[in-house]
């Protein structure tokens, strides 16, 4: 791969969902087919080593892009490029073997994302197994590697999940990521299910692990102050489009479109003591039926008749060159 080109591309991402009723129901009620857009034409790059999150509320289509960029689910248009070569065009079972190597997925629930049946050792060892990477006789000993770096103890291979708290889940689960030496680790809410104080040793620990082993993130979060500590890069999404993409410091110095500061207006805030915090205003539309125009006019108190009747396009502003889907953005 050469350095300038990123290690993960994405490239006029959509995911459209037929949520239609069956067809003699829709004949019977002389009703059309009805489509869900999950995610609309979301394009971003990932540099090798980086890190790029994504932000927004439950419903934003966070989830479903991480999906399709690890090839857990196939984009309805747009390509995922993993060192420049689309995930989704490999058709060689060696090559897309040797690819799915390189990229894995820490989920959200630790307590739902490792099989209750098997042993710690068991569950950690599958992907050197399923890639074939070690002989028999040297997984047990890859395991025990794996289990120090995320900092449990070797013994803690021969117990079951349910004999774990949630922080050390994760744990686990990072480890199993970890075993078939990937360059790319798609992460869904990851602490998302902990206490907070448990959440900042797994970020820690995922921080660390990135500098170790040349780590690249796709971070899914809908908390802004753990995208603040892990992103470089940061996307927003509102309604499965990216509303704004800018490096970190720039989007919380200066967030551009009226949504990035309703998510920070909203967000907890350490001298906010004594204050009316300020309250969301609306809801997020039916993705189904969504609004004319720009999506967000309804809840914009900026808006003007040009975003009820059309769409706005992405313009890049300034020397960080964020990138701002909104009419009314001049700087």
């Amino acid at each position: 791969m050469s350095g300038d080109t990123p290690l993960i591309q994405a490239r006029d991402l959509s995911a459209v969902f037929d949520v239609s009723k069956p067809w003699l129901n829709r004949m019977l009620a002389m009703e059309q087919k009805r489509f869900l857009t999950a995610v609309d034409t979301v394009d971003f790059d990932i540099p090798k080593g980086k890190t790029f999150a994504l932000v927004g509320e439950s419903g934003s289509g966070k989830s479903t892009i991480g999906r399709m960029i690890v090839g857990l689910q196939k984009p309805t248009t747009g390509q995922v490029l993993i060192d420049g070569q689309n995930l989704f065009s490999i058709t060689n079972e060696k090559q897309k073997l040797a690819m799915r190597r390189r990229i894995q997925m820490i989920f959200q629930s630790p307590y739902a994302s490792l099989n209750p049946r098997w042993r710690v050792k068991h569950i950690i060892g599958e992907p050197v197994r399923a890639f074939n990477l070690l002989p028999s006789g040297e997984i047990d000993k890859r395991v025990e590697e794996l289990l120090d770096q995320v900092g449990l103890a070797k013994s803690d291979g021969e117990k079951f999940p349910h004999e774990f708290s949630g922080g050390q889940r994760q744990r686990i689960a990072i480890a199993r990521a970890l075993a078939s030496n990937p360059e790319f680790i798609v992460c869904d809410e990851p602490t998302s299910a902990l206490d907070v104080s448990v959440q900042s040793q797994v970020l820690n620990l995922m921080k660390a692990l990135q500098r170790e082993l040349g780590l690249t993130y796709l971070f899914i979060s809908h908390d802004l102050s753990v995208i603040r500590y892990m992103a470089d890069q940061i996307g927003v999404l509102y309604l499965g489009r990216l509303v704004e993409v800018a490096d970190r410091d720039t989007l919380f110095d200066n967030p551009r479109h009226p949504y990035t500061r309703m998510l920070m207006d909203a967000a907890p805030h350490i001298d906010a003591f004594g204050r009316t915090a300020e309250i969301v205003s609306g809801e997020i539309p039916d993705p189904i039926n969504k609004p004319s125009g720009c999506s967000f006019h309804p809840r914009c108190e900026l808006t003007a008749d040009q975003c009820r009747r059309e769409r706005p396009e992405v313009r890049v502003f300034g020397p960080e060159k964020a990138r701002v889907a909104c009419h009314l953005c001049t700087a």
